[in-house]
C-alpha cells in the first residue's frame, strides 16, 4: 500500500476534505482531516494496520501502545496484526499515565501508534511513559504525518501518509481573500 493507495482511501471515506475549513486553532486551511471517518470502517481499519504492522515486523515488537483516543483503535488492530498484548495511554490530571491495570514490563519491546501526528506532543507523552516504566520503544506507527516532516522522535518513524497541510491566519487567508465560503466539517453524504 503505497501514499497515494492511503490517500485515496481517506478521501474516499471523506477522511481527507478539501475546501475552506476553520480550524479549532482559529487558523483556516483548505484541507482537513477527519480520522474516524476512515476508523469507523473496521475493514479500512484493519487494511491499514495490517500495513503499519508489516512495517515493523522483523522488530520484535512485544507490545503496541497508543494514546486513547483514536490510538486505541490503532494499538488494538496493530497489535492482533503482530500477535501482540495492545494498551492504551491516557490523561489523568493532565499527565499521559498507564490506567486500568495496563502495564509494561522492563525491558519489552514496544512499538507506539497514533492516528495523527502535527505537533507529535502525544506521542512524545506516550514514549514518555514506556520509558518511565522501563519499555524500549523500537518505533513510532502513524496512519498521517500532516507534521510536513518536522516532527522527529528520535526513533524510526514510519508513516502510511506524509501531509504539509497548509494553514493561515485569518487576515492572510487567500481563500478568504477569494470570498470563499467555509466547508462543513465532518460527513458531506457522499
Amino acid at each position: 500500500m503505497n501514499e497515494q493507495d492511503v490517500m485515496k482511501l481517506l478521501e474516499e471515506t471523506e477522511a481527507v476534505l478539501h475546501g475552506h475549513f476553520l480550524l479549532t486553532s482559529g487558523l483556516h486551511s483548505p484541507m482537513y482531516v477527519e480520522k474516524f471517518n476512515v476508523l469507523q470502517h473496521p475493514k479500512y481499519t484493519e487494511t491499514l494496520c495490517r500495513e503499519l504492522a508489516a512495517r515493523y515486523i522483523n522488530d520484535g515488537v512485544q507490545l503496541v501502545v497508543g494514546p486513547m483516543t483514536g490510538g486505541i483503535l490503532l494499538a488494538h488492530e496493530v497489535g492482533k496484526q503482530l500477535g501482540t498484548r495492545a494498551i492504551f495511554t491516557e490523561r489523568e490530571n493532565g499527565r499521559m499515565t498507564l490506567k486500568r491495570g495496563f502495564h509494561i514490563e522492563p525491558g519489552t519491546r514496544v512499538l507506539v501508534v497514533e492516528d495523527i501526528v502535527t505537533t507529535g506532543g502525544s506521542v512524545a507523552e506516550v514514549l514518555d511513559v514506556v520509558r518511565e516504566c522501563g519499555g524500549m520503544p523500537v518505533g513510532i506507527g502513524l496512519l498521517v504525518d500532516r507534521s510536513g516532516g518536522k516532527v522527529d522522535f528520535g526513533l524510526r518513524t514510519e508513516a502510511l501518509l506524509h501531509l504539509d497541510v497548509a494553514v493561515f491566519k485569518p487576515e492572510e487567508c487567500p481563500l478568504c481573500k477569494e470570498n470563499v465560503p467555509f466547508t462543513k466539517r465532518g460527513r458531506t453524504g457522499k
